[in-house]
């Protein structure tokens, strides 16, 4: 039996990267799934992956109607909804204010608000009603830069901060019908693409150097893959370990919030040896 036997989830952004893990994992663990991904290509690789257990609708998560289409498809198709998991996202790739062209500041902003925090209210809004009909769940990415600098620009991190707001505020304008949480993951290797406003939508997440370099910044060691983030949402979307939980997010980055001041980011490396189990 699988933790979410018998469940519906409609994910965001569910055809690539972070999001396709979260399909994968959520489909193994006994749910249907329904699919918003600007992406028709992938879209139709879902569908011959997965078969009858999804539906996927093509569109923009900036849009309400493209969100009550993603909804619609999937209650039609399963009965209901339980946990809507609002996963898409792009990235400013670190770009500093003194970088960003004056004249492309008002579009970028509007650009990354409106995908990374837009689109999760945009999926709430749509998803309401059947999650409440079913006391169901929502769960949104947010990232360590909704904790930390550096994770992201000025805009991306602002972003995510918002996000961690949004998360409390409908946490508590739901209860209790509703549980709202967070996932904050921290350093992956995924297909996040960078805004049209800068030219960035063909850029490509640097996963395989920051993997590579990992040891040096992640506290664990190594950089976590998207199939190991997903057992977060899992989690959340759980009818049975997870009833207490509503206006959290987890933060699980790999240890970021203890890197520490040293010249390494963690204080075991020499562990192993002084306990003589080497």
């Amino acid at each position: 039996m699988g933790a979410l036997d018998g469940q519906t989830a409609l994910i965001t952004g569910g055809a690539s990267g972070l999001g396709a893990a979260i399909v994968e994992r959520f489909i193994g663990e006994g749910a249907s799934v329904g699919v918003l991904d600007r992406s028709a290509e992938g879209c139709d690789v879902l569908a011959e992956t997965y078969g009858e257990r999804i539906v996927c609708t093509a569109g923009d998560v900036r849009s309400f109607e493209d969100n009550e289409r993603a909804v619609a498809a999937t209650v039609d198709r399963f009965g209901g909804l339980d946990a809507a998991i609002g996963n898409a996202g792009i990235w400013d790739y670190n770009v500093t204010l003194a970088d960003l062209p004056a004249e492309k500041l008002a579009d970028t902003f509007d650009e990354l608000f409106r995908i990374n925090v837009l689109g999760y209210l945009m999926l709430a809004k749509a998803a309401l009603k059947p999650l409440v009909a079913r006391k169901g769940s929502m769960t949104f990415t947010v990232s360590n830069a909704g904790f930390y600098p550096s994770g992201g620009g000025p805009l991306y991190t602002a972003t995510k901060h918002a996000v961690v707001g949004l998360i409390r505020q409908l946490a508590y304008e739901l209860a209790p019908h509703v549980r709202v949480n967070g996932v904050a993951p921290g350093a992956i290797s995924t297909r996040l693409k960078g805004p049209e406003s800068l030219g960035m939508e063909a850029r490509q997440f640097p996963g395989e150097a920051m993997e590579a370099g990992s040891g040096g910044f992640v506290p664990l060691g190594r950089m976590p893959t998207p199939a190991e983030y997903a057992g977060a949402y899992v989690f959340f979307a759980s009818r049975a370990d997870n009833v207490p939980s509503t206006g959290a997010v987890l933060n699980h980055d790999g240890g970021f919030g203890i890197r520490g001041l040293g010249a390494v980011p963690r204080g075991g490396d020499d562990l192993v040896e002084k306990l003589g189990l080497s």
